[in-house]
């Protein structure tokens, strides 16, 4: 199967939607299939090592100035997807390419589905401050981006929830993301190296660590597990590690110094990709109060090392923490303190059987097995649609008039042309008739 990936969002920008998509690139290739990754321009990408990536001119987004949307080659993304002989397209963004990736798809005559990521009614308040989109204006947008698609992939329960109350009826099928399990398990992870970096992040061998790992940004709540920490502190040597940078991480430290935690909370920045895992297995726990995660791939990622999760309840996390093996979720921030105790006091290793099963659960393979199946559901679904409405009668009598000689089909557009002319000059001739009539009626 050859495969085309539309994405506004795509490495090595870093986030969950490009590393969720270089997941099922890898994945499905693996399984044999061709997949094409058509995005925007990015001047960290190394092109000249890259494969299969189509990249297209394009500018900064409104607010958020390390995303992209397209400005040019529309037409030639259309020109090389068909050289391809693409069977599917799979968008994963509403906006640039997302679009684009329709418009190809329809000139293509194959079927389209779409991954919705995001809860956009989060996000907003980055465009325009709010001012230019409102949370109420969302469902109206996803609706009318999902019209002509075939199929919609939710990451999560969440997610589904969200899409049906926007009233969308088209197929859907809950998928949640993978990871290249191997990548955070790393049993080549020293207890030595583990040590080395508590050691230099400052941590005493006595103390507990918490760790928080995302784009550090409002809708990450980080700062409601900041606030909780003064009272975990009062009976536990607790270390809140937060990995990452964005938009908010000023207003986080200036919170710190508020409370006065700087020696209890330490700051790393953003880690490279590759040293993400030695984090999740220097920690104790995994945290996050975060409520705008549709999929929160770092969850997936602290459990593959080893490392339980304490977070904040969704139906997405329901599914996945199903067992206290794994960690616990809290219902609001008020619970937080509360419930990290709960799961400090009570802390024994994890059940290897019971961790090896959840390793499938969440593993890039399964995940790409389940997007491969529904890709081929929405093919034969698109195959037959497409069948039946070709050959409806008024399709084939189209078909017909479209196939005749060019001197039969002139001849028959000039009789078209012929009737409507008469037909206008009856009407005319009646209601003159009509006029005539009635004057006549009147002198009598």
């Amino acid at each position: 199967m050859r495969v085309g990936l539309f994405t506004d969002s795509y490495l090595p920008q870093v986030s969950g939607v490009a590393t969720s998509i270089q997941t099922l690139s890898t994945e499905l290739e693996k399984l044999g299939h061709e997949v094409y990754i058509f995005t925007t321009t990015d001047e960290n990408a190394d092109v000249d090592h890259e494969r299969n990536i189509i990249r297209l001119q394009s500018i900064p987004f409104v607010s958020l100035a390390e995303r992209k949307i397209v400005i040019k080659g529309v037409f030639a993304a259309y020109l090389i997807a068909k050289d391809y002989h693409l069977d599917i397209i799979h968008t994963q963004t509403e906006f640039g390419m997302g679009i684009l990736g329709k418009m190809v798809a329809q000139q293509l005559r194959i079927p389209v589905i779409h991954t919705l990521h995001t809860k956009y009614e989060d996000y907003v308040h980055y465009i325009a401050k709010g001012r230019l989109i409102r949370p109420s204006m969302v469902k109206y947008i996803i609706r009318n981006f999902l019209r002509g698609v075939e199929g919609i992939i939710c990451p999560s329960e969440m997610v589904l929830d969200t899409v049906n109350g926007y009233g969308v009826i088209i197929p859907k099928r809950v998928i949640p993301t993978g990871i290249e399990v191997n990548r955070f398990k790393r049993p080549d992870i020293t207890e030595e190296e583990v040590q080395r970096l508590r050691l230099k992040l400052g941590v005493k061998p006595d103390e507990i660590i918490l760790l928080s790992l995302s784009r550090i940004a409002a809708e990450k709540n980080i700062q409601a597990v900041i606030k909780a920490m003064p009272e975990l502190l009062m009976n536990y040597p607790v270390k809140l590690v937060i990995v990452g940078h964005g938009p908010y991480e000023e207003t986080l430290k200036n919170l710190v110094d508020e409370l006065n935690l700087k020696s209890s909370i330490i700051f790393t920045g953003q880690v490279p990709n590759e040293q993400t895992a030695y984090y999740y297995k220097m920690s104790d726990f995994f945290i996050s109060a975060s409520t705008s995660e549709t999929q929160g791939l770092t969850y997936l990622e602290a459990i593959a090392a080893g490392t339980r999760v304490l977070a904040a309840d969704n139906p997405y996390l329901e599914d996945l923490i199903d067992d206290v093996e794994f960690g616990r979720l809290f219902k609001g921030d008020d619970q937080i303190a509360k419930v990290t105790s709960e799961a400090l006091e009570s802390y024994t290793p994890i059940d290897r059987l019971k961790f090896n099963d959840k390793l499938y659960e969440i593993s890039a393979e399964n995940f790409a097995k389940q997007v491969y199946l529904f890709y081929l559901d929405a093919i034969i679904e698109y195959k037959t649609r497409k069948h039946f409405e070709e050959n409806r009668l008024p399709a084939k009598m189209e078909d017909a008039v479209r196939q005749m000689p060019i001197n039969v089909t002139r001849g028959i557009k000039r009789e078209q042309i012929r009737a409507k002319y008469f037909a206008r000059k009856a009407s005319k001739l009646a209601k003159n008739l009509q006029t005539y009539v009635k004057i006549e009626k009147d002198k009598e």
